[in-house]
């Protein structure tokens, strides 16, 4: 069985890190499905998903990481083509990536105690934003 859902919502910009787990786990925990795999997708060039855990020091440190990697304050190639100032936000996006994929059981994520699924934003200015979470078990 395949189930495909959506979350949507708003960001502050670049910075901006968004818990899904719970969005995540509900979806799961009503469609019926038991046992499979959940893949969550963003489909956008300047924002990504990963795990880590949701706390405040580490919502200040990846910020700041991602500064030090690809620095918002440079000029890049992307910026000369669209002259929209967030070619930072497409290199970030690329490091991170769209995608993740969580098998769960029993219909339960399997997580680790401190993570959780969350949603990075890069770009330089707030957006509306979606994840497609697909589902995929029996």
């Amino acid at each position: 069985m395949v189930i495909t859902k959506e979350i949507t919502f708003s960001t502050k910009g670049a910075g901006d890190i968004i818990d899904l787990s719970g969005e995540i786990a509900g979806l799961l925990g009503n469609c019926g499905v038991t046992s499979g795999i959940v893949t969550a997708f963003t489909p956008s060039a300047t924002s990504g998903l990963t795990t880590l855990e949701f706390e405040p020091g580490l919502r200040k440190d990846v910020p700041e990481l991602m500064e030090k990697l690809v620095p918002s304050g440079m000029a890049y190639k992307h910026d000369q083509t669209w002259h929209d100032g967030n070619g930072f936000s497409h290199l970030r996006a690329a490091l991170i990536g769209p995608d993740i994929t969580i098998p769960f059981t029993a219909g339960k994520l399997h997580l680790g105690t401190w993570q959780q699924v969350v949603f990075l934003e890069f770009d330089n200015r707030p957006r509306d934003r979606r994840v497609v979470v697909q589902i995929m078990g029996e």
